[in-house]
């Protein structure tokens, strides 16, 4: 367990604390074959971890290129001229905005586009406003995680729950429907609050922009995406091949119009990350392999009450902020698979919104930090969890017991 245990901590501290530049795989990929090569896990076992997650990186692959592409179409330039046009009024109505886009964007293009590709195009509306930015900052920050309820398609960890849970596209959506609607809306009236003093100031006056061109066949192709995803699910097939029909749609259209380029397409994909994804999951089998799974079982609540329910939550939410989610669902949901759809949803949820508390709970924050220190706001570790030991509670609890209310009414 000690040579797993210390090769978790190698990968997940290279990938916090890596030179600007040198992708997580610089790590993950020598650990891995470490591990093979010194027998803590076999070849066949590594195989088999490796060949479970390709279809959900699979997927990954083709999102970050469908979100690209939208982003080459003009989605996201879109979206911020509609920011400019709604805050003319005041600072609240543009939140209220920022936090729709945000939600919106992190469920159909998972929360690395609502960082990546998202959160500079607020932070510059905001900037010609001459408004603070630490509000809309944070707004975007805290939807890429927890707005990532929605759909099964919304984050990795979603995949992986989706996969365990054996639901169908539509009826997870159902069920995560209120979940996510209720982190959305403690999330904006805390961060509202806790914002109070800078959303008081009162915008720039500025020229209204005209209103944006809105990129109809790119909104047309997500919506036949999304319509793919749910399709796919019913016969059983992984929603990566509806993921990369939209991409090739969108791409072929785009390199058309020499709106994107083959080597923009080809850096969208991330492959070192996607390695990065698959050697980790290896390290984390190997460690499950050598105890940590007798662990964790001991600590995680049994059954599928309410307060079960939070108990899981409220363990995955603290595992995520010692080591990082996408490792803390990869160790839990093979103990809770036991406790079928509800008890995985719930690990879900603390795996999606605990991230909130720290940087090291998702590598999105990590991601979202070097953006907003590239646009120059000062967002330190002390300031990040002050903001998430105000929201990450109640946001919790709020939606696990939307969660339960859903379960009362579509089941498990």
């Amino acid at each position: 367990m000690i040579a797993a245990l210390a090769a978790l901590v190698v990968v997940l501290g290279f990938a916090l604390m890596r030179p600007r530049g040198w992708p997580e795989a610089v790590a993950a990929v020598p650990a891995a074959g470490l591990l093979i090569a010194f027998g803590v896990t076999s070849w066949h076992d590594a195989a088999a971890e490796v060949g479970r997650l390709l279809p959900v990186v699979g997927f990954l692959a083709a999102v970050l290129v469908l979100a690209r592409l939208c982003d080459d179409e003009g989605l996201f330039h879109a979206a911020g001229v509609a920011m400019a046009r709604a805050s003319a009024d005041s600072q609240h109505k543009l939140l209220a905005v920022v936090f729709v886009i945000a939600a919106a964007t992190t469920a159909i293009l998972s929360l690395d586009a609502t960082v990546v590709l998202l959160t500079p195009v607020v932070l510059a509306s905001v900037r010609a406003l001459a408004v603070p930015p630490r509000a809309y900052a944070y707004a975007t920050a805290h939807l890429a995680n927890s707005a990532s309820l929605l759909f099964p398609v919304s984050n990795l960890t979603n995949l992986l729950a989706f996969t365990a849970a054996g639901m169908t596209f539509l009826h997870f959506t159902a069920v995560m429907a209120l979940p996510w609607l209720a982190a959305i809306a403690v999330e904006f009236v805390l961060l509202r609050w806790f914002f109070g003093r800078d959303l008081s100031a009162k915008p720039r006056s500025h020229d209204v922009p005209e209103r944006p061109e809105v990129p109809v066949f790119v909104l047309a192709v997500l919506a036949a995406t999304l319509i793919g995803f749910a399709v796919t699910s019913l016969f059983e097939i992984s929603p990566a091949w509806a993921a990369l029909a939209g991409a090739v749609v969108l791409g072929v259209r785009s390199l058309a119009q020499r709106r994107s380029t083959p080597a923009g397409i080809l850096d969208a994909l991330n492959v070192p990350f996607l390695a990065f994804v698959l050697c980790l999951g290896v390290v984390v089998d190997a460690l499950m392999q050598h105890g940590l799974d007798e662990v964790m079982r001991a600590v995680l609540p049994t059954g599928t009450t309410l307060l079960a329910l939070l108990g899981i939550a409220a363990v995955a939410a603290v595992l995520s902020n010692v080591v990082n989610n996408l490792p803390a669902v990869l160790v839990l949901l093979p103990l809770v698979a036991g406790g079928g759809g509800p008890a995985i949803l719930a690990v879900l949820i603390g795996v999606n919104i605990g991230p909130n508390l720290t940087y090291v709970g998702s590598l999105a924050n990590l991601l979202w930090r070097s953006v907003v220190h590239r646009e120059g706001i000062p967002a330190g570790y002390a300031e990040f969890t002050r903001v998430g030991l105000l929201t990450v509670p109640l946001t919790l609890v709020a939606s696990v017991l939307a969660l339960w209310c859903a379960l009362q009414l579509f089941g498990g």
